[in-house]
């Protein structure tokens, strides 16, 4: 089985041929472009698929908060302009005739975790990833909890500052206006008066450099990202969570995630496990082709 998998996010998408082992035969990026809004998106991924014969499944792993069922985007963030009520399923079936999953982007990193990586072997787990935002995913019994609505996990848009900074979504001192990368690069950028565009890796050149500066914010910012978790634990006392996204990757930021973690959390909570998830960028990938192979073809 060949899958063709797409995972959208507010800078780039990842674009996968997936085969039914979870090996991927082609890998590669593109921008996404995010600014043009969701009609432009939607037909570029369309284009994308025009490239590629002999697909038997589609997968399709996108930032927002999504309708599996339906395939639908039920609400995106200005992250993702236009995006909210995309009916992406419907539109790539109905082109194309290829039965097309659509999933959460965390959700979907969760269960490539799930299967191939950090959290393999593990039945309940939480998977957060922090990039432009911050996304959550929870794992119950191997399966991905839901919520009422299709929308359990928004973890990023629990509110930490009272009438803080604004978000995306709309509202104000949510959590990923404190704790994701984007807003670790925007606070070293005020605090530094910096104009050039800088990322996560540029920073951290810096912290290992010995930058008592660019250190001290980093540290300001795990600490956000820490009582954010705390309250998490607090709430769902995990055995383990997953913790995705490039900047996740830093050894320095979950030695100090772990020690914060260890002196916050009370007594009984703190056996929890953090870990970096172990599929980087494939993580999305992996999950959706894993869930767009258990779709019944109805284009036989």
């Amino acid at each position: 089985m060949r899958i063709l998998c797409f995972d959208i996010g507010g800078t780039a998408i990842k674009i996968g041929l997936v085969d039914d082992n979870g090996n991927i035969l082609e890998n590669r990026e593109i921008p996404t472009d995010a600014k043009a809004g969701g009609e432009a998106l939607i037909n570029k991924i369309l284009d994308e698929i025009s490239k590629y014969t002999h697909i038997d499944r589609i997968g399709i792993s996108t930032a927002g908060q999504v309708d599996s069922e339906r395939g639908k985007v039920i609400f995106a963030s200005e992250n993702l302009p236009g995006w909210t009520g995309m009916e992406i399923k419907n539109r790539i079936e109905d082109k194309y005739s290829i039965s097309t999953a659509v999933e959460n982007d965390v959700n979907a990193a969760a269960i490539g975790e799930a299967y191939y990586g950090s959290g393999e072997k593990k039945l309940n787990f939480l998977c957060l990833t922090y990039g432009t935002g911050i996304g959550g995913a929870i794992v119950e019994n191997g399966k991905i909890y839901y919520g009422a609505t299709n929308s359990a996990g928004e973890f990023g848009h629990m509110i930490t500052h009272v009438d803080g900074l604004k978000c995306n979504c709309g509202g104000k001192g949510c959590y990923e206006a404190y704790g994701s990368t984007t807003a670790l690069v925007r606070s070293i950028k005020e605090t530094l008066n910096i104009c050039d565009e800088i990322d996560g890796k540029y920073i951290f050149k810096r912290v290992l450099e010995g930058n008592v500066k660019y250190k001290y914010i980093v540290d300001m910012w795990i600490k956000e990202v820490s009582m954010g978790l705390v309250s998490i634990i607090h709430m769902y006392n995990p055995s383990l969570i997953v913790l995705g996204g490039g900047i996740m990757q830093q050894e320095y930021i979950l030695d100090n995630l772990r020690k914060n973690i260890k002196a916050y959390v009370m007594p009984n909570f703190d056996k929890v496990e953090i870990e970096a998830a172990t599929l980087g960028n494939a993580a999305g990938l992996l999950g959706v082709s894993i869930i767009a192979k258990r779709l019944v073809n109805k284009f036989k």
